[in-house]
């Protein structure tokens, strides 16, 4: 177990972000006026096989290590559909999570109230507050290109929850199986070659959707010049600004904000 941290200056706004994915569990204290950590992040291992029973300690674990008001909201990402606190799907998790109440379940394993929100959600709701999105008004859609695809819609600043967007079918396939960061390692696209499928992705979803912003991330997104440039879309497409940290910001904004301390007025 990690040694305690104060999390930041005194005074300061904070909300906790935790992030729980296939290989690690992250967390963090965020300054909610400035959108970034006010401590560093802690991680542990995330435990195999993923059960809920063996992953709700490690998360008591890793928030232990911050010295936080019994009142500070909590935020917790998971790679699943989450409607109304429970887990309706499992991405890189044990099956056993698909019917949970995960609310409940670290709600009690933290005796403190959370809110549970999917992980691309959580880094979209970021992008739009903080990052690449902030300011823009209308309808914003931001994508995460990694095993998959991500997605999160942020509707004149409320999020529109588990859009899936990435599942599409298009030319009769998953969208994300064909055009994802995975697939493209996979098949040994070129840059070239995978901005081609990204186009055909894309092109559909701002037909759909009729955006004002489209917002990319996932590890890839750090190499956006190689491939954002050759998309031909109507809609501005720009790369995401927070990176690795999105999802633990988000969802402590995303916390702070069902605890009626929208990030936006702090």
């Amino acid at each position: 177990m990690s040694t305690s941290t104060p999390a930041g200056a005194r005074g300061a706004r904070l909300g906790l972000g935790v992030d729980i994915g296939g290989s690690g569990i992250k967390a963090a204290p965020v300054d909610l006026a400035a959108g970034h950590f006010a401590a560093e992040r802690v991680r542990e291992v995330t435990p195999q096989p993923a059960t809920p029973a063996a992953v709700a300690p490690v998360v008591a674990q890793v928030l232990a290590s911050f010295e936080v008001a019994d009142d500070t909201p909590v935020g917790i990402t998971f790679p699943a559909v989450i409607q109304h606190g429970i887990a309706r799907s499992a991405a890189n998790v044990d099956d056993s999570w698909i019917g949970t109440d995960a609310e409940a379940l670290f709600a009690d394993a933290l005796g403190r109230d959370v809110l549970v929100v999917n992980d691309a959600d959580a880094a979209g709701y970021a992008e739009t507050v903080f990052g690449a999105a902030k300011g823009v008004h209308g309808v914003v859609l931001v994508t995460t290109l990694g095993t998959g695809i991500g997605s999160a819609l942020i509707v004149d600043g409320k999020l529109v929850p588990n859009t899936e967007l990435g599942h599409l079918e298009i030319d009769g396939h998953d969208a994300e199986k064909k055009a994802a960061d995975a697939a493209r390692e996979r098949h040994d696209l070129s840059w070239s070659q995978w901005a081609k499928r990204l186009q055909r992705y894309y092109s559909h979803v701002e037909d759909l959707l009729w955006p004002d912003l489209i917002v990319v991330g996932g590890g890839v997104s750090k190499k956006h010049e190689k491939f954002l440039p050759l998309l031909d879309l109507r809609t501005p497409i720009v790369p995401a600004q927070l990176r690795n940290d999105a999802g633990i910001i988000g969802a402590a904004s995303l916390a702070a904000a069902a605890a009626g301390r929208d990030p936006r007025e702090v």
